[in-house]
């Protein structure tokens, strides 16, 4: 696959995939508790079973070589990153490399969250800075 293809397919199931997830979680936060991240989670569940389930049908089956960079990676990349991530794990897991996946789980996690912390923090004092409202919750 050429580059441009490629930039193509990528591009077009993100779309596809980050409006799935904007639109799910639009529909869902008029029916669900705003105290708990309904739409999120099952975002994240959602396309843990889609990426198990089509990564699986898309190498047995080898459809048209752009399906993985299209549904794979395009559209389950754009409607959730959390698909990959766990997908990861279990092919660690698959190789009888478990501690190896324990760690990218665990370690995955903690980073994430030092990560979205330091944002914060790194926004906040750019936000002071600039004299804009803190707008921490």
């Amino acid at each position: 696959m050429n580059l441009w293809t490629k930039v193509a397919v990528l591009s077009v199931g993100g779309v596809l995939g980050v409006n799935a997830r904007y639109w799910q979680s639009v529909w869902m936060l008029g029916w669900v508790s705003p105290r708990f991240p309904w739409a999120t989670f099952s975002i994240n569940v959602i396309g843990c079973f889609l990426i198990g389930a089509l990564s699986l049908i898309l190498l047995k089956t080898l459809p048209h070589p752009h399906a993985w960079t299209f549904i794979i990676v395009g559209f389950l990349g754009g409607y959730t990153t959390f698909s990959s991530f766990a997908l990861d794990a279990l092919l660690l897991i698959e190789q009888k490399r478990v501690g190896v996946s324990l760690i990218y789980l665990v370690g995955s996690v903690v980073a994430g969250i030092i990560a979205v912390a330091l944002g914060a923090a790194l926004a906040r004092v750019l936000l002071t800075w600039f004299g804009i409202e803190d707008l921490s919750r």
